[in-house]
């Protein structure tokens, strides 16, 4: 279990949703996802990171893919039925999420944006995400976090 309690962790309490916390060594720098799930000894298939876009609509989205993964921008902007969508700069991370580059969660934004999981992780029991602090992350049911994040499945993957 982890030593940190993040805002992340307390919803999923507040909620009753189990998960398990997990931490990994870092710096000041966020690692790749692979390199999360090495450090984790965990199956980078069910390592999932967190992308903000905007969308034509000039509204924000959450898209939540496997580490080994690229998000096709073409299904995203489908997937939240919106005619393109970008990704966000760096630089605006924090202001639109409150979360910083390699610790931003689905869940516990500042505001809860449209989330999009890929839907491989309906084939499998627990998927890990960011717990909203680099070096923690959270192991949870996919179906929980799609509840809590108020999200939908779909195919977002190249």
């Amino acid at each position: 279990m982890a030593e940190c309690k993040t805002n992340v962790m307390r919803i999923l309490e507040r909620n009753k949703v189990p998960y398990k916390a997990h931490e990994y060594p870092h710096g000041k720098d966020p690692v790749d996802g692979v390199h999360v799930a090495a450090l984790l000894g965990e199956n980078p298939a069910a390592v999932f990171k967190t992308l903000v876009l905007q969308g034509a609509d000039r509204g924000y989205y959450v898209f939540v893919v496997p580490v080994t993964h690229e998000l096709d921008l073409k299904k995203a902007a489908a997937a939240a039925n919106v005619k393109s969508v970008r990704m966000i700069p760096v630089s605006s991370i924090r202001a639109v999420t409150g979360y910083v580059r390699g610790g931003c969660s689905p869940l516990g934004m500042k505001k809860q944006f449209p989330t999009i999981l890929d839907e491989s992780a309906r084939a499998i029991s627990h998927i890990i995400v960011s717990a909203g602090k680099i070096g923690y992350q959270i192991d949870l049911a996919p179906q929980d976090l799609i509840r809590l994040a108020g999200g939908t499945f779909a195919p977002i993957t190249a």
